[in-house]
């Protein structure tokens, strides 16, 4: 048995109401004629609001997408940008797939027809994929060579005592504690790439409170030119967490943040919550997101996508395992960390999900 289908669920404006892309037909001068819904949601204002305003003062004269559109419009060409950036005011991005059609009416005027579709959502569900299968290698990498470094320190360490035992000369006696000395460092240095180990002591935890603690910690260590602002959501829930795992999580990232900017700036908490949200292939129902903002020099591109990489660092004396640590404990909570940087603004988003298990 066949379905009919109605011939007005065929009319052309119908189908342009309920395109998920987001479409707009612009004139010869780059103005917009006119939207369809799922371009106002995307600009964030109605179809009369975008009516008649150019397209440069909408996504930025330096956009992309304005000179994709000029050259259309100059060579009477069909273009296909894939990840293009959107600005919008109000720090608002997105990432887009964008196709841009040069059209013609019957009296000959030009114009220009752009589909954008926003891509951001399964970008980061690929990036999330790739940072947990990330940690999840580097943790049985770093498994792995733990014991087969800890196996001969212990010997070394042990021999080093066998012979302080023997030594009645002082002198040298020093010789065998530096070994002693070092071989504990090294010890202390493999536990910590390895993450925390102790068993999570889990309980109710109320995320601001955490936040709060973290911004105590850091103020009393004396940095007069920081200042840390609060952007909270009351309604956020409790969740079942290990508190002080996830202060040292926090701890970790904002230490970060002060030393890139040399104790001088301003470093802002926020807390929302995500429904139906999916991290890395499974969805949640409910995910409180922290994030922490600075507005910091930002971080190099070359470090961006090692970010949580342990003993990655763009300081000569860091360790490079703070953020890798912090990954490692948000984590064992059920979430990630994302992070996304320019001169002038890093965020650091720690999502985790709320619901109880």
């Amino acid at each position: 048995m066949t379905s009919k289908v109605p011939l007005d669920c065929c009319d052309p404006a119908l189908l342009l109401e309920n395109l998920s892309t987001a479409v707009l037909v612009a004139d010869a001068d780059l103005r917009v004629l006119g939207v369809n819904p799922a371009a106002e949601m995307l600009f964030a204002q109605s179809g009369k609001r975008l009516a008649g305003q150019p397209l440069a003062a909408l996504v930025g004269e330096e956009c992309e997408l304005v000179r994709l559109a000029r050259r259309v419009l100059e060579e009477g060409i069909v273009l296909t940008e894939r990840e293009a950036d959107l600005h919008f005011p109000g720090d608002r991005h997105f990432t887009v797939d964008c196709s841009l059609t040069p059209l013609v009416s019957s009296t000959g005027e030009t114009g220009l027809l752009i589909e954008l579709v926003q891509i951001d959502r399964r970008l980061r569900i690929t990036h999330e994929e790739l940072l947990l299968e990330q940690s999840r290698a580097v943790k049985e990498m770093v498994r792995g060579l733990a014991h087969e470094i800890k196996n001969p320190l212990g010997g070394l360490r042990g021999a080093a005592q066998l012979l302080q035992g023997e030594l009645a000369d002082e002198e040298l006696k020093e010789y065998t504690r530096i070994i002693i000395d070092e071989a504990d460092r090294l010890r202390e240095l493999v536990n910590r790439m390895l993450g925390p180990h102790a068993v999570p002591r889990m309980r109710e935890v109320n995320l601001h409170e955490v936040l709060e603690h973290v911004r105590a910690l850091v103020l009393a260590e004396g940095h007069p030119g920081l200042r840390i602002l609060r952007d909270y959501d009351p309604s956020i829930p409790e969740l079942r967490a290990d508190r002080d795992a996830l202060v040292q999580a926090v701890l970790n990232i904002v230490r970060n943040a002060v030393e890139a900017m040399e104790g001088q700036g301003t470093i802002r908490f926020q807390t929302r919550t995500e429904r139906q949200f999916t991290i890395g292939t499974v969805r949640h129902r409910l995910v409180a997101s922290l994030r922490i903002i600075d507005d910091g020099p930002g971080i190099p591109p070359e470090l961006r996508e090692r970010l949580f990489l342990p003993m990655v660092t763009g300081r000569p004396e860091g360790t490079g395992l703070g953020l890798s640590i912090a990954q490692s404990i948000v984590n064992r909570h059920g979430g990630i960390i994302e992070c996304t940087s320019r001169p002038g603004r890093t965020e650091f988003n720690l999502l985790i999900p709320l619901e109880t298990k």
